[in-house]
């Protein structure tokens, strides 16, 4: 089951470019549940997308069910 801060970080994720606001725990939280995938953008830099099963959740939260 999902925090309420995890909840909001896969929602600011789904919609933010950046994540340097968010607990990294929360990112690490949603990475384990594969909800979000970290990606190399460059060395120096990684990307968070969201996967589809964390589309599918917010998809689900969205319409209530």
């Amino acid at each position: 089951m999902l925090s309420p801060h995890e909840i909001a970080a896969l929602m600011v994720l789904s919609d933010a470019k950046s994540h340097r606001e968010l607990d990294p725990a929360d990112i690490g939280a949603l990475v384990e549940r594969q909800l979000v995938r970290l990606e190399a953008a460059t060395p120096d830099h990684r990307q968070i997308r969201v996967t589809g099963k964390g589309r599918q959740l917010l998809e689900a939260i969205s319409s209530g069910r």
